[in-house]
């Protein structure tokens, strides 16, 4: 199956990409808006359409991810090495003075690189980097600034919206991706996507052990798109994949099914089993059971071929889960965590006793903002994480929430 990239920028240059054409395997569809803050709506609108995001620059990526609203793999191309040379050279053809100029969006660091790379002076240049909060307006200001205080000759924008405000006062280039750019970030960011889908297709298989039969049961595991089969034991065998068990129980965080099963018997054990074989997600799935079997009346756990266990209990029926240092361990098991990041949340909590935003976990465990959402939410669902305030000074889009972690 084709995995469908959403190209997310400006309409001309959404078209360059297009017109770049998509990687083998891949289709493109156009995501354009008139303004970066049509971002988070074009993001919001496109979750059902597309597998990727392929933002044209980091601004609109910026602005999505602070947002909260990036769910799925995304990369933004950048502008730097072979899209500002490129620029370059063609400054000088049209016999640009390339020795003073302001430049925005890019660190400073990746500028005078390439500047360097091209033998040219770096003493007269002016950088803006981009940061979150930006705007076309402050971007605009710089440039204004640095004509007047540095006597620059030319502003080089990455910005459409500024650009348009300055063409007419002053000698601008607007930056656009080069092709190389654009082609290497596409081949990167499908890569990652299939990649992501092969994990999602690995087979999970799940047992459901019962005191009595149930004829309800094929109707609780719909969501989960599988079949069901009665095993020699009187047990249930439900097979499905990865990535529709994810959906169905929220990222491993509850399982519907559990409460169901809670409501018409004295005890029930789920245990669902994932690996790369139909055969180690079978004894996977055994293990769970059993290990479902030691917890409680009604738990359910997913194995994973890595030795992670994931506790599932009945959203309705949830006891209290122990503080301190010495019920990490246990802490771990119940949220779905490994105990080495729920160590690293406590330190992060202990220099943040304000609360913490998505950013600042994702920081601080050096992951993607998707999977520092992942790690909150299952806080949240144990109890330990509540949503206390928005973070709105310096920002653009929807506000950051603020969390109050207690571990």
């Amino acid at each position: 199956m084709a995995v469908v990239v959403g190209v997310v920028g400006p309409e001309d240059v959404v078209q360059r990409v297009i017109a770049t054409g998509p990687p083998s395997g891949a289709t493109l569809q156009p995501l354009s808006y008139r303004h970066e803050t049509e971002t988070i709506e074009l993001v919001v609108q496109s979750q059902e359409q597309v597998d990727a995001l392929l933002f044209t620059g980091i601004v609109p990526y910026t602005i999505a991810t602070e947002a909260g609203v990036v769910d799925r793999p995304a990369m933004y191309v950048s502008y730097d090495g072979a899209t500002l040379l490129r620029a370059l050279v063609e400054l000088l053809r049209l016999g640009h003075n390339v020795t003073q100029f302001s430049i925005d969006t890019l660190r400073r660091s990746e500028v005078l690189e390439t500047l360097i790379e091209a033998k040219l002076p770096t003493d007269q240049i002016q950088v803006l980097p981009y940061r979150p909060g930006l705007t076309s307006d402050d971007i605009v200001t710089f440039h204004r600034s640095a004509r007047a205080k540095h006597d620059t000759k030319i502003a080089i924008s990455c910005l459409g919206s500024a650009f348009h405000l300055l063409e007419n006062e002053m000698p601008s280039v607007r930056l656009v991706p080069s092709r190389y750019s654009i082609r290497s970030t596409l081949q990167a960011l499908v890569l990652t996507t299939s990649g992501q889908h092969v994990g999602d297709a690995q087979v999970a298989l799940g047992i459901v052990d019962l005191p009595e039969p149930d004829d309800a049961l094929a109707g609780d595991l719909i969501t989960l798109g599988g079949s069901l089969a009665l095993l020699p034991d009187g047990r249930y065998l439900v097979v499905t994949t990865r990535g529709l068990l994810e959906q169905a129980t929220e990222q491993f965080t509850r399982m519907p099914l559990l409460d169901h099963l809670a409501a018409r018997h004295s005890t029930a054990y789920v245990g669902f089993g994932i690996g790369r074989t139909a055969a180690e997600a079978e004894a996977l799935a055994r293990r769970a059971v059993g290990r479902a079997g030691s917890i409680g009346t009604v738990a359910g756990v997913v194995s994973m071929s890595d030795d992670v266990e994931i506790v599932i209990e009945p959203s309705g029926d949830q006891p209290a889960i122990p503080r301190g240092a010495e019920s990490l361990p246990l802490l771990a098991r119940r949220v779905g965590l490994n105990p080495a990041t729920l160590a690293r949340m406590r330190e992060l909590t202990a220099k943040n006793p304000d609360g913490l935003t998505t950013q600042d976990v994702a920081d601080h465990l050096a992951v993607q903002l998707r999977t520092a959402r992942r790690v909150l939410k299952r806080l949240e669902r144990a109890g330990l994480a509540d949503p206390i305030a928005t973070q709105q000074h310096g920002r653009t889009g929807r506000p950051p929430t603020i969390y109050a972690i207690r571990l």
